[in-house]
Parts: C-alpha cells; structure tokens; sequence
C-alpha cells in the first residue's frame, strides 16, 4: 500500500504515473469504505482526488498555500498530508474534522466551512506575500457550487487586477448539493463543451488568464498544467471538469443524494440505519406543498441545500416555478424575498441557522427597515444538531432578534411551528424569522394559537409558584422537564414558552413579581445578546426578584459533544432542577 506510508506531500513528488493511478485507487477504496462505516461527504471527495495528488505534487504545501472551499472536499488533502491514519484505521476516524482545521495541520490554511470564501481569503494571502516580498504560490480551489456565491463574484474581481501570483483551480462537477442554477452555469456548461474555447468567458471578462482541463480526473494532465502556472505572476483560473461521487456507481449516478451519506451497506448503498423522517422538516414540505397548490403568489427559495427542509427532486418538480435555488447566495437570497413581498408575493426562505449568519445586512437593510413582511425560516437551530465550528446552529438568537421591525419567533411543537408558518405566510404586516424546533414537545401541551399578530405574548404552559421556568423554542420542553423533577422537591413551577424572542411580554413577567422570587431563562443558543438578558434588564435591580439565565458562553466549539457540552453548562433537567433548589435554599 502507498496510502499508510505517506507523511507529508514530499512523500509522493516522485511517484510515478502507475504508482499515482494506484494511490488514487487506494483513496478512493479508503473513503468509500471510511463512509460506509462514518458517513460524511462522500460525493465531493471522490471527485477531487486527481486534483489533489496534482496539487502536492507540483506545489509545495504549506510553504505554497492552498485554501479550500467548501472544504468539505478536504478528505483527500488530509491523506496526503499526515493524517491517513484517519481514513485507513477505523479507530482513527474520529481524529479529524470534516474540514480543514488549523489545528489539525500547518497544511490548513484556515478554518472553512462556509462556501464562496477562497478567492477573497486567497487575494489576501497573496497581497500579504507581496508586500513581505515573499515568492509562494497561492492557490485556491473552489467548487461545489461555490462559484454562485456573491463573495467569490467579488474575490474574482478583485484578483483580475492583481498582476500577481494567484491560481484559481474551479473545480466543475457540474453539481451544488443538488442541481446548479444560475445563468453563469450555462456558460460554465458552454465552456466545457467547446473545450474552454467559448467566447462567453466569465474569467476573462474578469481579467484572469484561463486554461480549461476537459478531463479534471487526469492525474497527469492535472500535473502538466499545474506546473505550467507555477509561479506564475499573474492571476489565472484554471477550469477543470471532474466526476462527482467518481469511483462509487450510486454517487455517480445520484450526485445529490450521496453529497453526503449517512453508514451505508458497500454492496447495495443501502443506509444501515435509515431512521426516520425528521417531523419537523417533513411537516415543513407538506405546509410548502399544500400552500403553493393553494396560493399561486407563494414561493420557497433555497440557496443551493434545498431549503434546509429536505425538499426531494420530486417536491421541486411539484412546485415548478413556485420554488427558486438561488445558488449558494444567502444575501442574495434575503434581498430578493424582500422583493417578493413587497410585489405581492408570498415568500419563504429557508436555510440553516449557521448559513443566515451571512445576511444581517440583508435582513436589516433589505427587510426590516423597509418592513417587508417575507418570512425566512431558521433550521438545525440547536446546539445538538451540527457540531464542527463552522456549522454551529445556535447564534441566531443573539444575531436576528435585536433587529428592529424583526420578529423573531420560536415555536415549540409539531403543530404549532406549523401554524406560526402559516400565520407568517398569510399576514403582511411583518418580516418574520421562524426558528424551527430542533425538538421539542412531542404534543403540544396547550392549544395551539392560530393567530400571531397581537406580538409578545407568550404562553403559561403550566402555573405554579416561586419559580418560573422560562424556555426558549427546543428548550421550552426542557423547561416542563425541569419542571417535573422539581415537583419530586414539592416545587411547583411556573412553565412558560415566551414565543417571541424579539420583544418581551412585559405583562406578564410583571405579573410573575406576585408569586415569584426566581426566574430562570433557558435558551438553546448563547447567552450573550440573548432571550434571557433581555429579561434579566426588564427586571434590573429589582430585590424580590432574581433571574438566572441558563445557556452557552459566547464562544467557538468544535467537534464539541453537544450531550457532554449540555451537562457542563447545566442544560439537562435534573441539573436545572437541582440548581432551582440550590438557589431557592440559599435565598430561603
């Protein structure tokens, strides 16, 4: 074998043709067998190989620096680059991210995770170099959709005037996580079937050289071209096709479904465990569905992950025109929902809670102070849903509710996501940002309202006295969790779900002053700029009454526990009961 004997990329500079063919062999078998037993991105990485031995084998990494996008197609960089043993040994699978790490590896540039970033962090690797005077290559490799994004638009423009060493490797597998949609696709699509010789060329129209390579699989025309641009002194893009899921007949043949794959079986591509739908997701598609049949201004937008709620070929296919991909341009997104709505349209947005951190202007330029009532909804908002730091899901509280004209809401079951969904959908009265449960009450333990309007008022979901349990969205079950441990102490609490996370009911947390002398806040997300420092400030100094806000630190984990993570900050309700008690005693 040549993958268990490689250290650093110096290890395969002078491989052969034959002996790269059969180290791009033995990666490949390493990955699918690495999924099969793991999951992870599994389509991505079959792809990139070729590429990935031509690069180590011409640059010299980390002294040239190469900066991955999406760099969920990192796998095969990191083979080459001292962490084989990760992919080879099954005890070692969990010793690296599904990203690159600067932790992990000089060979890591950054931390990546988001898409469209490489050619902006690049530009500014390469004018650092210059003004240093050094001499490195710096190259970025971007794909996956990637190049849809508004920053990579503004990194290519920027780089086009450059007059300086910076290579470009646009990694065209002709997918995103789905499909690929915009108008700059169908001249990527021109340009791989003319052979790079289109006259509609967006690379030059950019002042970038450019060079096509038809086969991007070709280790040996890969490394012929690679050392052409070396050291090259000015910016250059180089277009290379490649086969997505390459080397794996279910990924080649369904790209979207094994972008990333859950455990398979090697001989049918089964799942090993397939689980169950998430309710949450799926009752968000038969709401979409349902309300596109009904209202023919409705329309869901997506930013290249279908929406966040799992949409299928087949749902995108029903809903036709009522449904835009946008491509991997979040902002772009945002604004254009704004556009909808105030045309009259119906518009949703949907995508993860990690990616909307990428439109605060949007959202408040664009939406709030123009008070577009678009609806945009949240999704794996909770600290047990991603875990690698670029992807975590619980800042949103902290960002979107504070802005104004915003309302932020958090619903807490099934069936009452679903009726704030269509409250938000038929009323034109306000931008609304909808946090999808995660988890939450398996049955509403009160009757769900149908209408959101009078904004504010939160939900008593059961009374008590002494304390009151105040749970934001996935933590309001937690909070009646709480509550039932604390009933064993003979206290009994008051449970309320808050609603909205963009205002306060200050009714009734006054009314809590009568019968209370602690509230605790709990929140799925940080507490800093959170839920419950808005209530800690409503009642200020007040003396007969004490709040105590329970959620994370404002800080970065990686690859964190999120069950380990919940247990140190006390987010588990024998905790949360066991400190009601604690302070109730000290207090008595």
């Amino acid at each position: 074998m040549y993958l268990e004997t490689i250290t650093s990329p110096a290890d395969i500079k002078h491989y052969t043709a034959a002996q790269r063919s059969a180290l791009a062999q033995e990666m490949r078998d390493a990955l699918i067998r690495r999924t099969s037993i793991a999951g992870g991105h599994i389509g991505p990485n079959l792809g990139i190989v070729e590429a990935t031995i031509a690069l180590h084998t011409v640059f010299d990494s980390p002294r040239d620096k190469i900066v991955f996008d999406v760099s969920h197609q990192c796998y095969p960089h990191k083979m080459l680059t001292g962490r084989a043993a990760a992919y080879i040994d099954e005890a070692q699978y969990g010793a690296v991210s599904g990203f690159t790490n600067t932790d992990e590896s000089p060979h890591d540039i950054f931390n990546i995770g988001h898409t469209s970033t490489s050619i902006s962090l690049a530009t500014g690797l390469a004018k650092a170099r210059d003004l240093a005077g050094g001499t490195e290559n710096v190259i970025a490799l971007i794909g996956d959709g990637s190049m849809s994004g508004g920053e990579a638009l503004e990194g290519l423009n920027v780089a086009g005037e450059m007059e300086t060493n910076l290579i470009i490797v646009f990694n065209d597998n002709e997918q995103s996580i789905s499909e690929n949609h915009g108008g700059m696709y169908r001249t990527f699509q021109r340009l791989r079937e003319t052979n790079g010789t289109a006259p509609d060329n967006l690379f030059r129209a950019m002042g970038l050289d450019y060079r096509y390579v038809a086969d991007g699989n070709d280790a040996e025309e890969l490394i012929r071209v690679f050392s052409a641009v070396k050291d090259t002194q000015k910016p250059v893009v180089i277009h290379i096709h490649t086969q997505k899921g390459k080397g794996l007949s279910f990924a080649e043949n369904d790209p979207e479904g094994w972008h990333r794959h859950a455990p398979f079986h090697l001989e049918s591509g089964a799942s090993k465990n397939p689980g169950t739908p998430e309710p949450y997701a799926a009752a968000t598609v038969n709401f979409v569905l349902e309300t596109a049949r009904k209202n023919p201004n409705f329309v869901y937008l997506s930013a290249g992950i279908v929406g966040g709620i799992n949409l299928s070929p087949a749902d995108r296919a029903a809903l036709g025109s009522q449904y835009v991909d946008v491509g991997i341009a979040e902002e772009h997104a945002v604004a254009m929902a704004s556009g909808l709505a105030r045309g009259g349209a119906r518009p949703v947005f949907g995508t993860y809670s990690s990616f909307f951190q990428r439109t605060y202007d949007q959202m408040a330029q664009d939406v709030a102070i123009n008070r577009s009532p678009a609806v945009f909804l949240a999704t794996g908002t909770s600290l047990y849903r991603s875990t690698d730091v670029t992807h975590l899901g619980f800042y949103d509280i902290a960002i979107f509710s504070n802005i104004p004209n915003l309302v932020h809401i958090a619903p807490t079951s099934v069936a009452e996501h679903i009726a704030v969904l269509r409250w938000a959908v038929e009323q034109t009265e306000h931008p609304v940002m909808i946090r999808m449960p995660f988890s939450g009450y398996a049955e509403s333990p009160y009757p769900v309202r149908t209408d959101y309007s009078g904004l504010n008022k939160s939900v008593v979901v059961t009374e008590g006295a002494d304390v009151a349990l105040i749970g934001v969205g996935n933590f309001a079950a937690l909070a009646s969790a709480a509550a039932e441990e604390l009933t064993r102490e003979g206290i009994h609490a008051t449970v309320i779900n808050p609603l909205y996370l963009s205002g306060l009911d200050t009714e009734l947390l006054t009314s809590l002053r009568a019968k209370h002398r602690l509230v605790l806040t709990l929140e799925d997300g940080i507490l800093d700029g959170g839920f419950g420092q808005k209530v800690a400030a409503f009642y200020g100094d007040a003396p007969d009454m004490r709040v105590r806000c329970c959620g994370l630190p404002k800080k970065f984990f990686n690859r964190c526990n999120p069950h380990d993570l919940a247990r140190e900050h006390h987010l588990t309700a024998p905790q949360i009961a066991a400190d009601v008690v604690r302070e109730m005693r000290v207090r008595a």
